[in-house]
């Protein structure tokens, strides 16, 4: 648990659930760019209920695994499944021909699993709690024999030493239900998420030009079984060039951060920002002053898994070297002023 991925906060994860734990004990949490789910992950296991939202299909298929989901309900089917799975033989279809042959992030072995698998839960018509944690279970596996440097723009020149391993599912870490009652995924619109009726918003949006969209690509088309059309020697969606976010826009972000903070309809709220963003910490202060008392934390760490093996073309080629191997992440912590209770 859970994929490569940049942003991840597994690294900051204690800091952020002890700045929210001292605006709220317990309650509800909405995560608005859940990602990954490793903060609403987190902050189920310390007993919030979560609201997670994200606009990608990938990530709410995330959340309603490990956030959504509660184990008591579906571990024992889970495990049932897993094994049933486990056991297919493969069959080569749009997977492992446009991402083990068309393009290298899989080897074809791999991909033969993996379409068979796909297949086969697509069939079953399951229970999306269900179907959401078998979906994570493949994605996962997937991401353990991959050849990539984290993302998905391009594939290494050689195989990656772990791609020749087997894919094997296994069973993600289910939580049981939290103590202030069961999670939720969504897949809304930033601000229409916003209004989402909780005790604190934990606000961690894109904060530069790398679409998510773009970079995971691969783990789109897994969840929607779509087989779109694709484009370029990564072979992404084509609806990668139209569907885009606002915050990867260095024009569009500080106003769509605006209205985010604006329409937010939590008392509390924890921003997330990176130095490398869009939104320099004195205008992020001024955008959060209207919502109360505005403390930053920084937190210094190392940049994402691919910057720090230098810079590769769509081939695999190193074509460059980073400029910075650290950054710092800037922890902004709102506490509502007290009039506005």
């Amino acid at each position: 648990m859970p994929i490569k991925y940049i942003g991840s906060k597994r690294v900051l994860l204690p800091v952020i659930l002890g700045a929210i734990q001292e605006l709220c004990s317990h309650g509800t949490v909405l995560d608005l760019f859940s990602g990954t789910s490793r903060v609403g992950h987190g902050l189920k296991r310390a007993g919030y209920r979560v609201l997670a939202n994200d606009y990608l299909a990938y990530a709410e298929t995330i959340a309603r695994c490990y956030v959504q989901a509660d184990a008591e309900d579906w571990q024992h089917e889970a495990e049932s499944l897993i094994e049933e799975f486990n056991a297919l033989t493969g069959a080569p279809g749009y997977f492992t021909e446009t991402f083990c042959e068309q393009s290298r992030f899989i080897q074809p072995h791999n991909g033969a699993r993996i379409d068979a698998i796909r297949e086969a839960i697509h069939e079953k018509d399951l229970h999306p709690e269900l179907e959401a944690i078998v979906l994570v279970s493949l994605m996962e596996a997937a991401d353990r024999v991959d050849s990539t440097t984290g993302v998905q723009m391009a594939y290494l020149k050689s195989w990656a030493a772990r791609s020749f391993q087997d894919l094997e599912l296994r069973l993600p870490q289910l939580l049981p239900r939290a103590v202030s009652g069961k999670g939720e995924a969504h897949r809304l619109p930033a601000e229409e998420a916003a209004s989402l009726e909780a005790d604190v918003a934990y606000i961690d949006p894109p904060y530069n030009q790398h679409s998510y969209l773009g970079n995971y690509h691969m783990w789109e088309s897994l969840v929607l079984w779509d087989k779109p059309e694709t484009y370029g020697i990564a072979c992404k969606r084509v609806d990668v060039r139209e569907r885009k976010s606002p915050f990867n826009s260095k024009v569009a972000c500080t106003d769509a951060m605006r209205r985010v903070i604006e329409n937010v309809g939590a008392r509390h709220l924890v921003v997330s920002f990176s130095d490398e963003g869009y939104i320099d910490r004195e205008a992020m202060e001024a955008l959060l002053a209207s919502r109360g008392e505005v403390r930053v934390l920084e937190n210094d760490h190392k940049r994402y898994v691919g910057a720090q093996i230098g810079i590769h073309n769509h081939k695999g080629d190193v074509v460059g070297a980073v400029s910075h191997l650290r950054n710092t992440e800037y922890l902004y912590v709102v506490r509502a002023d007290r009039s506005s209770a």
